[in-house]
């Protein structure tokens, strides 16, 4: 380590060599940069598996017209419960950030 930091320090000019101060930074855990990431990562999710479950749902249905079955009524149904259940989560996460936001500017 010190051969290492040396050789870093002969390599600088001799004005700034004894300014060189060597501090090794740890980065901390911020709960709250943890909890806004998480609620905009569920957000994005969610929104993303209900626009999925959407579309699956509009395929479902059309194969269900075209072939009068009742498997693609129950797929039909899946869909829209999925969609439902990630649409949930999505206001649920929004009002959960919202709270969080207002709870920091202290309204």
């Amino acid at each position: 380590m010190k051969t290492q930091k040396a050789a870093y320090q002969s390599s600088l000019p001799s004005n700034t060599r004894n300014k060189l101060v060597l501090r090794r930074t740890r980065k901390r855990f911020k709960p709250k940069v943890f909890i806004d990431h998480t609620i905009e990562t569920t957000a994005i999710v969610s929104l993303l598996i209900t626009g999925f479950s959407g579309v699956g749902a509009m395929g479902c249905w059309g194969m269900e017209i075209a072939t009068s079955s009742q498997h693609w009524q129950q797929q039909k149904n899946i869909c829209l419960g999925g969609m439902l259940v990630s649409f949930s989560a999505f206001l649920s996460s929004a009002l959960i950030g919202a709270s969080f936001s207002i709870q920091r500017d202290k309204f």
